[in-house]
């Protein structure tokens, strides 16, 4: 027998280590991965094919324009009834619109479904096209109760304000004060401007300061027009708000419909009447920033004029030491205000007060004084606290209205 080297250098008495087998498998790593993708497929045709939802649960807008009146017109070969998609950028998912033919004079109810939330939204859409940057927003809510019929005029966004008779809106809307007292004493007036987005601190606003504050509400919001509503309930005269350029546009935007000096005349026009539509019962106009537009004279020119002729006042926040408002108020003499102090610019109570104090001061020099803030709860709370005692130092405190048409007559 012969014996190789490996057996004559084996261990004696022990046998030779078995070699062991590797398992394989009956199928390649590859083939394994073409199976499972074989499977995932069939499971997504099997999902789309039997799925009711065709839009695969996509966040959808629908819209419910009530039943369509009986015709005997043949529908226009234009394809106009063939469902929509409309894409909003500044909404967070998409949302797909299903639209029915446009009737003149009908309104749309819009659940609007949020794609990462869920929530819906339901908005009511009147009649007439939607302005560039106002898609989005909701229409304006019925007259308020209060609202004179014969001071509004249908636009086509809604009904905006307009003087007829002799009657206009800065004189009816105006809050109740005593100006015979006023115009023998000094008198200070508050505006709280910001207002219409943000229920909780509107709220706060038209319920915790004196009735003779008055508020000044933006166009923005879900419902500025109901707290609106509320405001006049309590006695506050109210004056709208109109987002205008700042100087660092578009870094800082106003917001929707803002006002710039970059488009025409009855570009902003149409603008306004966007903003005017969106609540009813104020007194007049005021700047919702704007340093740059109300510093062009061609732009806040026709905006002066198309207020006064509609019978508003316009009041001038300050903010802009080159603002044209005065003189463009003055040529077509409609009432005019425009703010002293800003008094939550650092909002500490000691600061606010000692902004109250310098607001006084101008008032016992000049006969009237007005004050600007926002709602913040330390600016209410220490205005609250301050219109309490303020009679005591000999001062009244009025509506905006007063004030303007006191320095108007001095």
């Amino acid at each position: 027998m012969t014996e190789t080297a490996d057996d004559l250098s084996a261990p004696l008495g022990q046998d030779k280590p078995r070699r062991k087998r590797r398992l394989r498998l009956p199928f390649t790593a590859m083939q394994l991965l073409a199976v499972l993708l074989g499977l995932f497929l069939v499971s997504f045709a099997g999902f789309a094919i039997f799925n009711k939802d065709p839009l695969g649960g996509e966040p959808m807008t629908r819209i419910a324009i009530g039943e369509p009146k009986a015709t005997d017109e043949k529908p226009a070969a234009s394809g106009h009834g063939q469902d929509g998609k409309h894409e909003d950028s500044k909404q967070e998912g998409r949302h797909d619109t299903k639209e029915a033919p446009k009737q003149a004079g009908e309104q749309k109810t819009v659940t609007m479904i949020d794609g990462s939330t869920g929530a819906r939204h339901d908005v009511v859409i009147g009649a007439g096209e939607t302005a560039d940057k106002g898609e989005a927003a909701s229409a304006p809510p019925p007259v308020m109760v209060g609202i004179d019929p014969k001071l509004l005029e249908k636009s086509r966004y809604g009904m905006i304000p307009v003087a007829t008779d002799g009657l206009k809106p800065f004189n009816v809307y105006a809050a109740d004060s005593d100006r015979a007292k006023a115009a023998k004493m000094p008198v200070v007036a508050i505006v709280i401007g910001g207002l219409g987005v943000g229920a909780a601190k509107t709220t706060d606003a038209i319920m915790k300061l004196p009735a003779a504050v008055t508020l000044a509400f933006t166009p923005y919001g879900s419902e500025p027009g109901k707290l609106a509503e509320r405001a006049r309930a309590q006695r506050h005269e109210i004056f709208l708000q109109i987002p205008m350029e700042p100087y660092d546009f578009p870094d800082n935007d106003p917001g929707p419909q803002t006002l710039l000096t970059s488009l025409t005349a009855d570009q902003n026009m149409d603008r306004l009447y966007w903003h005017l539509s969106r609540m009813q019962g104020y007194a007049g106009l005021t700047n919702f920033m704007g340093a740059r537009f109300v510093a062009t004279d061609a732009a806040m020119q026709p905006i002066i004029r198309e207020a006064a002729k509609r019978g508003l006042g316009f009041f001038d926040d300050g903010s802009s030491p080159r603002s044209i408002a005065p003189q463009a108020a003055a040529s077509v003499a409609m009432p005019f205000g425009k703010g002293d102090i800003a008094i939550d610019v650092v909002p500490t109570p000691a600061e606010i007060d000692r902004a109250l104090n310098k607001l006084e001061s101008a008032a016992r020099e000049r006969g009237t004084a007005i004050g600007t803030a926002s709602a913040l709860p330390v600016s209410i709370e220490r205005i609250g606290a301050w219109a309490r005692t303020l009679g005591d130092r000999g001062i009244l405190l009025v509506p905006l209205t007063t004030a303007m048409l006191k320095s108007k007559s001095s």
